[in-house]
């Protein structure tokens, strides 16, 4: 049988399984956050007071479903939102110290997965899965063309 070589069908459906053993990995651990949430806190954490349009972009998420991220994040109490005084429009998302706590519970389990994912291969195998992985953002940055 030949190889499957329908690549987007294998790394949508790559991504569903990592999602699916992440969450689990992060309730066992009692983490409170999805993986979305906290890669949220990792970025306030590294600089606090980012705008929605900031976290939005970073991480490559429309508007819509940043706001909505946040808005759970506020709601558990990890975050807090403040309208901008230079502009009307756009929100400062600022982490607070259970934020902070929540990031590192999520730090501890996302490092450990990330270790399961590199178990079993050599340097030069994932010097190449990242190569590959990190092309997409270069291929597909700029949408369809």
């Amino acid at each position: 049988m030949p190889p499957d070589d329908r690549l987007i069908y294998l790394l949508f459906t790559a991504q569903q399984k990592l999602r699916t053993y992440l969450k689990k990995k992060m309730t066992k651990e009692n983490v409170r956050v999805t993986a979305a949430q906290a890669g949220i806190l990792f970025l306030l954490k590294q600089k606090n007071g980012r705008t929605m349009g900031e976290l939005s972009q970073i991480l490559s998420i429309d508007n819509s479903t940043i706001t909505g991220l946040v808005d759970r994040l506020e709601k558990t109490g990890l975050v807090r939102r403040d309208a901008s005084p230079h502009d009307r429009r756009a929100s400062h998302v600022f982490i607070n110290a259970q934020g902070l706590d929540e990031v590192d519970k999520a730090k501890r389990v996302i490092r450990a997965v990330n270790q399961e994912i590199k178990n079993g291969f050599s340097a030069a195998d994932l010097e190449s899965f990242n190569r590959i992985l990190r092309s997409f953002f270069h291929k597909f940055d700029s949408g369809p063309t």
